[in-house]
């Protein structure tokens, strides 16, 4: 017995779900889901079942044979137009009749012959097979006065009963060629996120919307249209760091010194190409120097283009853990969550995410502690030695944190950032996955007992340093390069903007 879906298109007439709900108890399938709501689709309903692959193949067959079964995504035609009937009795029905036999789906008809002085019936419609299109028109013009108001193949005004069709074109523009069967089962993903935020209040349209969004952000951000805000810092023994914000995601970091460089994580494998142009102009160009990568966590933003780079990546063995689930709520209390392990398919899929080749996993050497975080590994580059400090898992089980005590200089990724000084249309995209997850952490009060005691590490370090009015440098996973000003993350430095 094996987990199975498969998605139906039921007429909209009584008894027609009741049909397909009939066909899969006749094979002794075990219903574990159904999705269906009218207010996005009219037609389509979404099945998780359990059975035999014997018993799949004869409910598929049955639904196929009762012309239910949905197995393609095809493009569709939208037509809008003025028709001039005749003034007589069974004027509609003859109208309708032809309509009717070109398999049109009728989403609008508008007539009132107390409105005008010449009587006309607006219709738009669907078709599915858009061949049909052009011998329809033929046949409507031998017979009518016509007057075309729309013709549109771009999906932008369908009607609701074929919505995830023109879903799945959308997604298709954003993703390129990808085949029927890959989408319809990325459908049957967001369409579970969907049904789970409905429950919780949230609007259906709104979640289709920032899925689609949060992957037209990222496309239309590369190229000519990409850019980053840049932070050059000295530090001490001949490194500088720089900082790096793309337009959307993680902070890309560099600790550079005359004959290495180390990446703190990679962006989206989306940017990369983007990223290695922005790097050139930097002096940062040189593969050879780069001689690791410390990913801080496994979102795509941080982790997703370590694969492109032919360097050791180093990772904690839950962040590991997590690339390969594909889920980023794996190992939290969140793990059994369908919003988090969706959200993790679809944003590898948007960004390109490439996982890296080699990988050295971080082991617990037992250092001691900073603060209540256990010190697991520790790494040099020029004269500074930084510090490799577990989290508690509150963002994401398996995060690390980088610390240069002496320097005053930590990497706390995703747990303290200063949110003040990102765009607004990076806060925009930032929200995209809050509303498709509700939350960007996977244990909300141990994010919280991490940031406060983070800053406390940070108010710490802020009195040991050596020199007048010295700060701690916090380099957040997004956001600027900041310092902690009483209890708020201020600036340190202003950024220079990069643009190819």
């Amino acid at each position: 017995m094996e987990k199975k879906s498969f998605i139906v298109q039921v007429p909209d007439e009584p008894g027609a779900l009741h049909k397909a709900a009939w066909i899969s108890k006749q094979y002794q399938a075990n219903i574990h889901r159904i999705h269906y709501n009218r207010k996005i689709d009219v037609n389509t309903v979404f099945f998780d079942i359990t059975a035999s692959n014997e018993n799949y193949q004869k409910i598929q067959h049955d639904l196929k044979e009762l012309g239910y079964l949905q197995t393609s995504l095809k493009p569709v035609s939208f037509l809008k137009f003025n028709v001039y009937l005749p003034h007589r009795a069974g004027a509609l029905f003859d109208f309708l009749n032809y309509l009717t036999s070109a398999r049109a789906n009728i989403g609008f008809l508008d007539f009132d012959d107390e409105t005008t002085s010449t009587p006309k019936l607006t219709v738009s419609l669907t078709l599915k097979e858009s061949s049909r299109i052009n011998s329809l028109l033929n046949q409507l013009k031998s017979q009518y006065p016509l007057e075309i108001l729309e013709y549109d193949e771009e999906y932008s005004d369908l009607d609701d009963t074929i919505f995830y069709i023109v879903f799945a074109q959308k997604l298709r523009e954003i993703l390129g060629t990808a085949a029927d069967e890959f989408l319809m089962k990325l459908l049957k993903d967001i369409n579970h996120i969907v049904q789970e935020l409905t429950r919780i209040g949230e609007e259906p349209r709104g979640v289709f919307d920032s899925v689609l969004l949060t992957g037209k952000t990222l496309k239309n951000s590369t190229g000519e249209a990409f850019y980053a805000d840049v932070q050059r810092i000295p530090l001490s023994g001949d490194v500088e760091l720089f900082c790096f914000q793309p337009p959307c995601g993680g902070n890309i970091f560099v600790l550079k010194n005359a004959n290495e460089m180390v990446l703190i994580d990679t962006g989206y494998g989306i940017y990369h190409f983007d990223i290695q142009m922005m790097l050139q102009k930097y002096g940062l160009g040189d593969p050879d120097k780069i001689k690791k990568i410390y990913i801080t966590h496994a979102d795509a933003d941080h982790s997703g283009a370590a694969g492109y780079y032919d360097v050791k990546s180093f990772m904690h063995p839950c962040t590991w853990d997590i690339i390969k689930k594909t889920n980023r709520a794996y190992g939290s209390i969140s793990e059994t969550s369908i919003l988090e392990g969706v959200y993790t398919k679809l944003i590898n899929l948007f960004s390109n995410f490439n996982p890296p080749d080699d990988v050295t996993l971080i082991s617990d050497k037992n250092y001691g502690k900073r603060n209540i975080f256990p010190i697991i590994d520790k790494f040099k580059i020029g004269g500074l030695e930084f510090e490799v400090l577990e989290s508690l898992g509150g963002h994401l089980h398996g995060q690390i944190y980088l610390l240069c005590p002496e320097e005053g200089v930590l990497f706390p990724a995703d747990s303290l950032i200063n949110f003040q000084s990102l765009s607004t249309d990076r806060k925009k995209f930032n929200l995209l996955a809050k509303n498709l997850m509700t939350s960007v952490n996977v244990d909300g009060k141990l994010a919280t007992r991490e940031r406060e005691a983070l800053i406390k590490l940070v108010n710490e370090l802020d009195k040991k340093l050596p020199g007048e009015n010295r700060k701690c440098l916090i380099c957040g996973g997004h956001g600027a390069v900041s310092v902690l000003s009483g209890d708020k993350l201020r600036t340190f430095k202003e950024m220079e903007y990069y643009k190819p």
